[in-house]
């Protein structure tokens, strides 16, 4: 397993970098690697099919005035928004049976999301709450009512990508963006269920809740810095995803 961490420049690299790691992973030239992170500035990331929407320009405008950097991603789902007071992960691993393993990784990774938060004092519960920004049954949610991570994955030929959110702080700024770009889009939002750890439990801080995954996913390996053939691959794929 390695561990990588620091930040890599704009944010459309962010997602780039995760798109890189996994057709690296693909290519067989990374066996299992993890990234840990937390965005340098606060975005605003669609889905693929929320650029074809007749609201999409008027989504992107409301993100822009927010304060928050549009983007696309390069997986399926709808809109999620996030400030520097949130972590990133995208794991990687090279696996001939990537296609036929997904459910089992969304069930499984999400249990563990949900027990190393229960670890931090959270009521933390797999399940989609009614009503939740970018939808999904293996979100994390506390108490059955506010959702606190997202999950998704991506699988390319022998290799896959399991990426969470976890919201740490900003919540109420989150809620406000996404009920406009919802309204925009014509999507089904409830603004109370937005949540983050720190609303669950105050004394809860960002390096904290990032060392404690790091101790999760990878106890004792140190993190590193991305490497050269990595960024640049990233770099290549960045244009994809800026707005």
């Amino acid at each position: 397993m390695q561990v990588f961490s620091g930040p890599v420049g704009e944010p459309a690299m962010e997602l780039a970098v995760a798109n890189a790691l996994v057709r690296r992973a693909s290519a067989g030239e990374l066996t299992e690697a993890v990234r840990i992170y937390r965005p340098a500035e606060p975005v605003l990331v669609f889905g693929r099919r929320d650029t074809r929407h007749r609201g999409f320009e008027a989504a992107v405008r409301a993100g822009r005035e927010a304060g928050f950097v549009p983007l696309v991603r390069a997986v399926g789902g709808r809109p999620v928004a996030y400030t520097s007071e949130a972590l990133v992960i995208d794991h990687v691993r090279h696996d001939p049976r990537a296609a036929e393993e997904q459910e089992r990784r969304f069930k499984a990774f999400g249990q563990m999301i949900a027990d190393e938060l229960h670890s931090l004092g959270i009521d933390a519960r797999v399940g989609e709450v009614p009503g939740e920004y970018c939808p999904g049954a293996q979100s994390i949610n506390a108490r059955g009512a506010v959702k606190l991570v997202g999950t998704g994955q991506r699988v390319v030929r022998d290799a896959w990508l399991f990426s969470s959110l976890t919201v740490i702080g900003d919540d109420a700024r989150i809620s406000s963006l996404l009920t406009q770009v919802y309204a925009h889009l014509e999507l089904p939002f409830a603004p109370t269920t937005v949540g983050s750890l720190s609303t669950e439990r105050p004394t809860l801080t960002a390096s904290a809740v990032e060392e404690h995954f790091h101790t999760a996913y990878a106890p004792g390996v140190p993190a590193s810095a991305l490497d050269q053939p990595t960024l640049a691959l990233a770099a290549s794929f960045a244009p994809d995803h800026r707005v």
